[in-house]
């Protein structure tokens, strides 16, 4: 598993780890819709299986975001006096917001990840 996470944060191909699944190298500082290579550069490892292969990856889109946005809330709530203090709201869209990027990415690798062949 943890070998797993290692090729999906640096954007590996999940059968050869060597090419890369998406255009831009690096997966978190990148504010840009993200652009997949289509195959493979070095296996030819089809990436997008059938249109809306990645609905699915909205769900796990959905879990991160509400999970970074829960770790968010339990950081942020130590710098004010009351249990739930309204200017949390804004600090939690604020980061919600500037990590999608970064949601989208991994979300989409780790669909292909977890529906690849593992039988070969």
């Amino acid at each position: 598993m943890s070998s797993a996470l290692t090729h999906i944060l640096k954007n590996e191909c999940p059968v050869c780890h060597k090419g890369k699944v998406f255009t831009d190298k690096n997966i978190f500082l990148n504010f840009s819709f993200p652009k997949m290579n289509e195959y493979c550069s070095h296996c030819h490892y089809k990436f997008q299986k059938e249109p809306g292969y990645f609905f699915g990856a909205m769900y796990v889109n959905y879990g991160l975001t509400v999970a970074q946005g829960i770790a968010t809330y339990c950081i942020a709530q130590s710098f004010f006096e009351t249990n739930f203090d309204l200017r949390i709201l804004p600090i939690i869209a604020v980061v919600i917001t500037l990590l999608t990027p970064f949601n989208l990415r991994f979300s989409r690798l780790a669909w292909i990840y977890m529906f690849k062949d593992y039988t070969s």
